[in-house]
């Protein structure tokens, strides 16, 4: 029980991180939930949003720093 959780506040967090990101960068957002949600690789994300496969990398990892980040100092902005 305590698994999932964690796992719901996990889930929780990164989605409102997510939210928060969209809008800021609406495109690399997009870039996160094809590869996250829809499975897809780089080159195949890259394709659908009509960037190079070197560019959806770049943002990929910009992407899952900042959310990482957000993620770890809560809503509050303090680290739980």
């Amino acid at each position: 029980m305590a698994a999932r959780g964690r796992a719901g506040h996990l889930g929780l967090a990164l989605n409102e991180a997510l939210d928060r990101f969209a809008a800021l960068e609406p495109q690399q957002a997009e870039l996160v939930k094809l590869r996250y949600f829809v499975g897809l690789k780089i080159e195949e994300a890259a394709e659908i949003l009509g960037i190079s496969p070197a560019t959806a990398k770049r943002w990929w990892t910009y992407a899952r720093a900042w959310l990482y980040e957000v993620i770890q100092k809560g809503a509050d902005g303090r680290r739980p």
